[in-house]
């Protein structure tokens, strides 16, 4: 065997080791409130919006003790443009910010809840693994995180609709958020933005509605000036983008600019700024 183990056991076939199985355009149908499956009948569903375009495949999900019917459809699709272009800059004070001067929130929706999620923790720890009172306390503190993860989820969900709405070009920075996480003073607030899945929620949504989705090379994005092309050296702690050539702004619209620009070949010209001489 490729492992060392040895063969002729049966692998144990734990209940818990499925957690979904799917009907292939076939064996289910939806007849009013109910859900009619093949070799399980009628079950009663709560249908959360009406189904557009024809069902393809119906996939039954088990998570955190709740059954979900996921279908997938087959939708013509309806490109609507609108010939503008965006720069999108993701943060931590700010979870979007655009080259249009427009400020999507960082909710933080994992520390609003830590404090919670500490007393699940404890509880799951302070009990017996596998008996029931710990099987309890861990479904607890699943729902607890799978209740932070919706609402992340549905944040992203939110700005990705409307930054495909609105726009043709939505250009973003090619981060390398493996590697930003290392910083252990940031970890948290980047983990707990979910920049990753409002990207990917953007493109897919843009691949629907025949929009494009680009990634440019974030580098001296903040540093640069937008308007003229200097470096201007600035800590993270200076959140507004001073240059001498006159132009002052938000360090995050001014980064979301220089995004956009990457992404169109834009190079600003260099100006020279005004000379003050103190007359005495």
């Amino acid at each position: 065997m490729q492992h060392g183990e040895k063969p002729g056991y049966p692998r144990f076939q734990g209940k818990n080791r499925y957690d979904s199985f799917t009907y292939p355009q076939l064996g289910f149908k939806i007849e009013g409130k109910f859900l009619k499956l093949s070799k399980i009948g009628n079950v009663r569903m709560k249908l959360h919006r009406q189904i557009k375009g024809k069902i393809k495949t119906c996939t039954i999900r088990r998570k955190n003790g709740k059954y979900y019917a996921c279908f997938s459809c087959e939708v013509e699709a309806k490109p609507a443009s609108t010939d503008k272009r965006v720069g999108v800059y993701l943060g931590v004070k700010h979870l979007a910010v655009t080259s249009d001067e427009e400020y999507f929130d960082h909710p933080k929706y994992l520390r609003k809840s830590e404090r919670k999620l500490k007393w699940l923790q404890r509880m799951v720890s302070r009990r017996k693994m596998g008996s029931n009172r710990w099987r309890k306390a861990a479904l607890m503190l699943a729902k607890c995180h799978e209740y932070i993860a919706n609402q992340r989820k549905d944040a992203a969900h939110k700005i990705s609709r409307y930054l495909v709405d609105n726009y043709d070009w939505i250009v973003f920075e090619d981060l390398n958020i493996r590697g930003m996480v290392k910083n252990h003073q940031l970890a948290k607030s980047i983990a707990d933005a979910g920049w990753r899945m409002l990207v990917q929620f953007t493109a897919y949504k843009a691949e629907w509605a025949g929009k494009q989705v680009i990634a440019v090379d974030p580098r001296n994005t903040s540093q640069v000036c937008s308007e003229c092309g200097r470096i201007v050296k600035k800590t993270l702690k200076e959140r507004t983008h001073r240059c001498s050539c006159g132009y002052v702004a938000d360090r995050d619209v001014n980064a979301a600019r220089n995004i956009l620009h990457k992404a169109i070949g834009y190079v600003p010209e260099l100006r020279y700024g005004q000379l003050e001489l103190n007359l005495f």
